[in-house]
């Protein structure tokens, strides 16, 4: 512990330095990193998928720098700084663990998380609504699976995982309709219908849809540069060639003997 202290203690010194001496990190504002915080966020998650460890020691400094970088600007404004940080955070973790700091009973990971959800609803559905917690600059994706969550957690659900697939069947006609209609804007909204539907789906199953997809994107890139490869052995690009061919290669990169 006293060298986590030290280390902590460390790097607010650190970043008191930069912020008086630096002329870079001098003229830095809440607007003017948050850019660099969602990139690093990325970052993060990119090490995570990749199962980078030492990326993810590397990434983790880099979003601990943000929340020293804004504590400490916000402690130049008289707002608050790093140690409300942490104890605003430890307050709520204590909160929101009855079952840990309390008498609620809670013996598997599906209790926890009820309660927990409980928890956020009573103080934030009386000042925003039950979705007014999630943030609206989330990727579109995770943000569909956050609004699932939370209004499954106030009793918004199917009473049956399997139901849901009449919801996304039934999409899948709604987007087939608009297609043959041709009506553009009607095809985009139902499109947005299904893949909701496809994520809720994807809840219900205890799938992360941002990391199947991930999954399929690395799976399409690793077939399509064999295609590529192959292509270049004939002395020829992807596009010179015809699509029975293009799809022996795809073939190949499926099945490798």
């Amino acid at each position: 512990m006293e060298n986590k202290l030290k280390a902590t203690a460390r790097v607010l010194e650190v970043m008191d330095t930069l912020r008086e001496q630096c002329p870079w990190d001098r003229e830095q504002t809440f607007a003017s990193l948050r850019n660099n915080t969602i990139e690093e966020a990325f970052e993060l998650t990119d090490a995570i998928t990749d199962g980078d460890m030492e990326g993810i020691k590397e990434e983790l400094g880099d979003v601990l720098l943000h929340i020293v970088f804004y504590s400490k600007m916000a402690d130049e404004q008289g707002q608050f700084d790093f140690a409300d940080v942490c104890n605003a955070l430890c307050d709520k973790l204590i909160y929101r663990h009855p079952h840990v700091y309390g008498d609620v009973l809670a013996d598997s990971p599906e209790e926890v998380k009820q309660n927990w959800e409980a928890l956020k609803l009573r103080k934030k559905a009386r000042k925003s609504g039950i979705l007014g917690g999630v943030p609206r600059s989330l990727p579109a994706m995770v943000k569909a699976f956050r609004i699932g969550e939370k209004a499954a957690s106030a009793g918004f659900d199917w009473e049956k995982k399997e139901d849901v697939w009449q919801k996304v069947y039934e999409e899948v006609a709604e987007v087939e309709a608009e297609m043959k209609a041709d009506n553009l804007d009607n095809i985009e909204a139902e499109i947005g219908d299904l893949f909701f539907a496809l994520i809720n789906a994807c809840r219900l199953y205890g799938i992360d849809p941002e990391n199947a997809l991930e999954r399929t994107n690395k799976k399409f890139i690793k077939r399509f540069n064999h295609i590529e490869a192959r292509a270049a052995e004939t002395g020829k690009m992807v596009s010179e060639l015809p699509l029975d061919e293009l799809e022996s290669y795809w073939q190949e990169a499926k099945n490798p003997s």
